[in-house]
């Protein structure tokens, strides 16, 4: 069982911090799913930045706008916490 994420925090690069409550922190970069069509909502950064939550217990992206889990995009939580750690880069 991997740990609950706590907080996302979308950056301007098209990367996410990813925060989970044991401590650990990913960086998550979302520029090589651009190219494919599922993922070309995110290629907006206001709605990339805007949209990014968490949903399904994993980073996601609020599609609809109304919290639904059905209309989400969302990356598997053990691909997450299987990258490297990294320090928080954000100021």
């Amino acid at each position: 069982m991997f740990p609950k994420i706590v907080q996302v925090v979308a950056t301007e690069k098209y990367t996410v911090y990813v925060y989970f409550e044991d401590g650990k922190i990913v960086c998550y970069d979302v520029k090589p799913l651009l190219e494919k069509e599922a993922f070309g909502v995110l290629r907006e950064i206001a709605f990339f930045m805007n949209a990014c939550t968490i949903m399904n217990d994993t980073l996601a992206w609020d599609v609809s706008g109304n919290r639904d889990n059905t209309k989400c995009i969302d990356i598997d939580p053990d691909t997450l916490y299987e990258l490297e750690a990294v320090k928080e880069q954000i100021v």
